[in-house]
């Protein structure tokens, strides 16, 4: 198997990892995503025909390809093949055998029938750490349905406690955060098993599901209705434990302010210029704001509305209580922190040409792993695979025509060619 080595810490700390994808649309991607980023090599298998259903996800596009994939896939090597066929399967399963990790959201019992459970694979590769992500996890009573994003966040609670306050329509939260958290909890149950493969060489499978990542959000929610018995509900911008932890009217806008501490209240009422109110029997502790914050919030929004969100900002800043503006997404990607934290790169797709992407969320002081390629074109490193596992060109060219794997054009090779057919 293969193991990072310090002469690629420039390529990131996982360079020299080998990740096979078998997985599509969110939450997969985005596990393979953060891997490939920290510099995993990542062969990405889309079914064929079609591929990952998110390069048909339009609008937007540029230059005609579509910027939901795009986002999650660069740094990905795509292989595009028919896994109902023998041939198809037996490609696949030898790219297994190379490789350190799979990570794969296809529904419960689809590996299986195809003849890749993680159990038949492990007898040729036993260090495989093989990751999957369902809707509902592989045990309990829910095991075998289909699960989207906005089901998970439905039935962890999320919506339960999205929104503008009781009565009102449920809310889900604006991005799919059951999505991104199955990926970003995959990766981290992956680099966990692989840490533990280092120690005894044996690989294992890991298990996480959408069910799991939303719910694992209601930590304060769930602390409220272990010690109560009571569920909380929608509070719009509100904190169900602390006040004033929440938004505020401005002249222009809307402000949000932080003050989780007794200190942070009594800055909090001198930034706002009622000093006075930080003493008020109403308002003097946290339990008491809590019981009293409809009037709270009124004398906070009377003061907030006569300046601008940046003037308050300023403010907020001197008194050392946190305190910010709510961003629009156009706001948030201009933003100097977001662009001086390297969260917004410059990355080269073969099509679409330079765009603009979402960078690594975590920094590494020996090399974050650099963006190497934008997302695959379809099949875009089909050929390029199989020669590295041995496949002689005939045997590519006779595959690619017979409909087991796709090959684009320009890089489909040429069946003449019969020298050093032998090595990739």
């Amino acid at each position: 198997m293969n193991q990072p080595s310090p002469n690629n810490r420039r390529k990131g700390p996982l360079a020299g990892l080998r990740v096979v994808e078998l997985a599509h649309v969110m939450a997969g991607p985005v596990g393979g995503l953060l891997l490939a980023d920290m510099g995993a090599d990542v062969v990405k298998v889309e079914k064929l025909p079609g591929g990952d259903d998110t390069r048909r996800t339009v609008p937007p596009q540029i230059n005609g390809e579509a910027a939901s994939f795009m986002i999650l896939n660069r740094n990905k090597r795509g292989v595009a093949v028919d896994l109902k066929t023998p041939e198809g399967r037996d490609f696949v399963k030898r790219l297994i055998d190379q490789a350190d990790i799979v990570l794969e959201n296809y529904r419960p019992g689809t590996m299986e029938k195809m003849g890749l459970a993680f159990d038949s694979l492990r007898q040729s590769n036993p260090g495989l750490v093989y990751c999957k992500i369902t809707g509902f996890g592989l045990t309990g009573p829910y095991a075998q349905r289909a699960g989207y994003d906005l089901i998970s966040q439905g039935m962890s609670g999320l919506m339960g406690l999205t929104g503008e306050g009781p009565g009102r329509p449920p809310v889900k939260v604006g991005v799919p955060v059951g999505d991104v958290t199955a990926g970003i909890l995959a990766a981290t149950g992956i680099l966990s098993a692989y840490i533990e493969r280092l120690r005894t060489g044996e690989g294992q499978y890991v298990d996480t599901s959408l069910l799991e990542a939303s719910l694992v959000h209601t930590y304060w929610p769930a602390a409220l209705a272990f010690a109560t018995g009571e569920s909380a509900g929608p509070m719009g911008s509100a904190h169900p434990v602390a006040a004033p932890y929440q938004a505020f009217p401005t002249q222009d806008g809307w402000l949000n302010i932080g003050a989780m501490s007794q200190s942070l209240w009594v800055g909090t009422c001198n930034a706002l210029g009622l000093a006075q109110m930080a003493h008020d029997p109403r308002f003097a502790t946290n339990a008491a704001r809590m019981a009293h914050r409809d009037a709270m919030v009124d004398a906070i929004s009377g003061a907030t509305l006569t300046r601008s969100t940046q003037e308050w900002v300023e403010i907020f800043e001197q008194a050392g209580v946190p305190a910010g503006p709510v961003k629009n997404m156009k706001q948030v990607l201009d933003d100097p922190q977001t662009r001086a934290r390297d969260m917004v790169i410059r990355v080269e797709h073969p099509v679409a040409g330079e765009i603009d992407a979402l960078g690594l969320p975590i920094k590494f002081s020996n090399g974050n792993g650099v963006t190497r390629r934008g997302a695959p074109l379809y099949g875009q490193h089909t050929a390029e695979v199989m020669r590295e596992l041995g496949y002689r060109p005939t045997e590519i060219a006779r595959l690619n025509a017979a409909g087991v794997v796709h090959v684009p054009a320009a890089e489909e090779p040429c069946p003449s060619i019969t020298t050093a057919e032998t090595t990739p």
